[in-house]
């Protein structure tokens, strides 16, 4: 019963990331990645503190970032950092964090759209 059980599960947690877009490379060299269901949003770092966000619609085509809202929650050396995004322009937010961040860095970005709706962007 319980190995039922343990492969019902697998086949859950799986379920999810089989139906989500890969992580693909972006126009602006980072990764492309869904936020939720209308957006995608691209990570952009290069080993500086200044981290930046391109948001585009499903379409990948660039949506203005004014209004928007959000927080980069990134793993940096073994430590967990966040900080603030604001728009800077374009579609891009951009935010400073206390560290260097590299290239390729992973967690997450929490972004708030100007209706309010909140969504995550995995990286």
């Amino acid at each position: 019963m319980n190995h039922w059980r343990a492969a019902a599960l697998a086949l859950m947690l799986t379920a999810g990331t089989v139906l989500a877009h890969e992580a693909r490379q972006g126009p602006n060299g980072g990764k492309v990645v869904d936020a939720g269901s209308q957006y995608h949003a691209e990570l952009v770092a290069k080993g500086t503190p200044e981290v930046v966000v391109h948001m585009s619609d499903a379409n990948d085509k660039p949506i203005p970032a004014v209004g928007f809202r959000a927080t980069a929650i990134l793993v940096v050396g073994g430590q967990t950092v966040r900080f603030p995004l604001q728009p800077a322009g374009g579609s891009r937010l951009v935010g400073t964090a206390p560290v260097a961040v590299p290239a390729g860095v992973r967690g997450a970005v929490q972004i708030t759209s100007p209706q309010g709706a909140t969504v995550q962007a995995r990286f």
